[in-house]
């Protein structure tokens, strides 16, 4: 069940391994995650194996860079944020379904356009709080790097697998409503795990 699986994010601990390793933008190994939770490296596998139990990571088997061929030991245990979509409420609430019909009126009545300045305007009347924690409220979880800024959720990935087209243009819209007036450029940069948007450095205001 679903409650079952956000349950598990309770315990402090396993919020914090699932915190880093859903941020993290690559595989997390077992050192590396008990190093950034604070505890020891036996605990950190012991709570990180109860989240891909329940869904939540999923577990890969891989030698670390650098070691292959014979003498190079057994491959080691890595973790990276599951693509399973878990929601929870109490009673059931069935969004989603609505958010696809809306969805799919707005195709049919070829009403993109609006729908995609709609999303901007949305944007602009948003947060004016500083725009990656504006991302992180909104679940995105945005990772910088190099002046740029890969999204390594999509808040509406049901949808946009859905209706492409019109979600990730709205997506689009929306950040760079959001953006307006810092120093960061919403693109499009579509990639395999993460959304199809990014950000990148402008240097204006």
């Amino acid at each position: 069940m679903d409650i079952e699986a956000i349950a598990l994010l309770q315990d402090p601990v396993r919020r914090r391994l699932y915190e880093f390793v859903a941020g993290a933008g690559a595989d997390v190994g077992r050192n590396e995650a008990s190093s950034a939770a604070g505890v020891s490296r036996t605990l950190a596998a012991f709570h990180l194996d109860k989240l891909v139990e329940g869904g939540l990571l999923d577990a890969v088997f891989r030698r670390p860079e650098g070691r292959a061929g014979p003498g190079a030991g057994r491959p080691a245990k890595y973790y990276r944020r599951a693509e399973t979509e878990f929601t929870a409420s109490v009673p059931p609430r069935d969004y989603r379904g609505v958010a696809s019909l809306l969805a799919e009126t707005v195709a049919e009545a070829g009403l993109d356009d609006r729908a995609v300045e709609a999303a901007r305007e949305a944007g602009r009347a948003g947060e004016r709080e500083p725009l990656l924690d504006v991302l992180r409220a909104r679940g995105y979880v945005p990772l910088e790097r190099d002046e740029q800024v890969r999204l390594l959720n999509c808040p509406f990935h049901a949808l946009a697998e859905e209706f492409p087209p019109l979600v990730c243009a709205m997506n689009l819209a929306l950040l760079e409503g959001l953006a307006e007036g810092t120093s960061w450029r919403a693109r499009m940069a579509p990639g395999a795990g993460r959304c199809c948007v990014a950000l990148s450095k402008t240097n204006e205001v």
